[in-house]
């Protein structure tokens, strides 16, 4: 269905106004033409292994998002955001609903004890689903990047950046990753699943060619083998949770940590958002909580002095919004965030 906001310009937008649901996250009165930002939209959770719903994340949060005052006290003028949002491609969540169902059984296989060889057809079908849906997401990627737009994404759980990460590393040579995350995501085929929501940047680091280092902040579940990899390759800069309360209940300062973040990227960032990397009072309906993590304030504070560093944000991803059974706190929190997101790339792209 086509966004019902092409002639909003003609109108006069009050950003002071009660949201107006035209399909366009925040109601920003802007059309696909006149866009320097995209929002793709992925409605997909097929590979999750605990909680479900993210596939309901990215409607939660565009709704959700006509409750934000269109103002920031850092960036005045964000109502002038020239952003406008993806409809939602009609046929993804039918394929989300084939990989799923067929990922459900292997789940459930496994946790009876069946061993992973028995299941390949299983795991065969949900890998060609999930690859259908990277061929969406970079194809739609690379026709707004052609076009000189930004792209952001809202997924879904976080197997699905994947597509926009290649296309930008392309484009970008040497391009770094800002992920945070309670997780790694570096597991190798998860559940027999190539494209599990755990295995983002094992993938990203197989399969994005220019891809240049992947810091990651406040990691603080994963595997040994994926602390390997984390820790013994030049590629990852990890800044675990723990790693980072140890420094702040030594006494260092949250800005001083930033800026070792910060420094620890190159000139081109792409920025990696899971929900789950806050602290699980802000993201409880989140299919993986971890006890730990960022505040809303801290996680907004990094983004801001990456914004403020002179680097250049060329996309950004925010997975694993989930509504929640007893509000829309997560789909709040999730606009809030994706708000932030959008600010912050938007100034470190005019700064330039």
């Amino acid at each position: 269905m086509k966004n019902n906001i092409e002639n909003l310009e003609k109108t006069s937008f009050d950003p002071d106004a009660p949201g107006v649901a035209n399909g366009n996250f925040f109601g920003l009165p802007c059309g696909e033409q006149e866009a320097d930002t995209v929002i793709v939209q992925v409605p997909w959770d097929a590979t999750v292994s605990y909680g479900k719903g993210t596939a309901d994340g990215p409607q939660a949060m565009l709704d959700a998002s006509l409750q934000v005052d269109l103002f920031d006290e850092r960036f005045p003028d964000a109502s002038r955001m020239k952003v406008w949002t993806l409809p939602e491609e009609q046929g993804l969540r039918e394929l989300n609903c084939r990989a799923r169902g067929a990922a459900e059984q292997v789940i459930s296989a496994l946790e009876q004890g069946q061993p992973q060889e028995s299941l390949t057809g299983l795991c065969g079908e949900v890998n060609a689903c999930s690859a259908e849906l990277n061929a969406y997401v970079e194809g739609v990627s690379e026709k707004y990047l052609s076009a000189g737009k930004s792209v952001v994404l809202t997924g879904g759980e976080h197997s699905v950046p994947l597509g926009l990460i290649k296309a930008l590393a392309r484009r970008y040579p040497g391009m770094g990753i800002l992920h945070i995350d309670a997780h790694s995501d570096t597991r190798n085929a998860y559940e027999g699943f190539k494209y599990s929501h755990a295995s983002i940047m094992y993938n990203a680091a197989a399969e994005a060619e220019g891809l240049g280092r992947i810091t990651q902040v406040a990691v603080r579940d994963f595997c040994s083998s994926e602390h390997s990899m984390m820790t013994g390759s030049e590629l990852f800069v990890p800044f675990t949770d723990f790693n980072i309360k140890e420094r702040l209940f030594s006494g260092e300062t949250w800005k001083d940590i930033c800026l070792d973040i910060v420094s620890s990227l190159p000139q081109n960032v792409y920025v990696s958002f899971d929900i789950d990397g806050l602290t699980p009072e802000y993201c409880p309906g989140t299919g993986t909580p971890v006890p730990g993590g960022l505040t809303f304030s801290q996680a907004d504070y990094l983004l801001y002095l990456l914004a403020m560093s002179g680097r250049r944000i060329v996309g950004a991803d925010l997975c694993e919004v989930a509504p929640g059974s007893q509000g829309e706190w997560d789909a709040n929190v999730g606009a809030r965030v994706l708000f932030k997101l959008l600010l912050c790339s938007a100034y470190s792209r005019k700064k330039k």
